[in-house]
């Protein structure tokens, strides 16, 4: 079962959470999964360079709350936090365009660091997916990687590359992993990210699991 669904999904519950809380009724449950889509999809592509890995929004009755978690809390804070009042007004304007007319706005954003970068697979993920777009060989990379997460403490790591690989004509698929990964037990902490690598070849997908408990 740990092969076929989505790690964190199904450790729901006794481990992790959702990272949409909120309830709605029928004709208001499009909208707010709307919402949450296009603030996702924004405020990940701008807080790229701060290494932001997990976006949890939470919904009350007139108040949104999100809390970004991002590996460089300085950079998105900004000098004097001026990045981050900038976020809120940009915010503010993207969800004008999916609220009406005379529905209160009010929303907060909290920014929560990461202690280690290297024990979060989003990030390690994005990491070998930005070299990959850069031509770096894949297994010096994957290696790279994998060696820094061993060294933060993870009780083991597993990643698969699938696509054109170094440009080759035939797509193929390579596994690498260092130590242990039990999927099927639902205990085990998984953190696990599924990021794209848009190369001169096309697509290349990266995978990564990681153990951490």
């Amino acid at each position: 079962m740990g092969h076929k669904v989505n790690p964190k999904a199904y450790r729901i519950g006794p481990v992790y959470t959702w990272n949409s809380r909120w309830f709605a009724n029928d004709t208001q449950y499009r909208k707010y999964v709307r919402e949450d889509i296009v603030l996702r999809d924004y405020l990940m592509k701008q807080l790229k360079t701060a290494g932001i890995a997990q976006i949890d929004i939470e919904r009350s009755i007139n108040k949104i709350d999100i809390t970004l978690f991002v590996s460089k809390p300085g950079m998105a804070i900004g000098r004097g936090g001026t990045g981050l009042e900038l976020i809120k007004k940009q915010t503010a304007q993207l969800l004008k365009k999916y609220r009406e007319i005379g529905d209160k706005l009010k929303f907060e954003i909290k920014i929560e660091p990461i202690k280690s970068m290297n024990l979060n697979a989003h990030l390690v993920g994005t990491y070998i997916a930005d070299q990959l777009i850069k031509r770096v060989p894949h297994k010096s990379v994957v290696n790279q990687a994998m060696g820094r997460v061993m060294s933060s403490g993870a009780r083991g790591i597993k990643v698969l590359v699938g696509g054109r690989i170094n440009g080759a004509e035939i797509a193929r698929r390579e596994r690498f992993q260092q130590g242990t990964v039990p999927l099927s037990t639902i205990r085990e902490k998984i953190d696990f990210a599924s990021t794209p690598a848009l190369t001169k070849s096309g697509y290349i997908g990266v995978k990564v699991w990681i153990c951490t408990t």
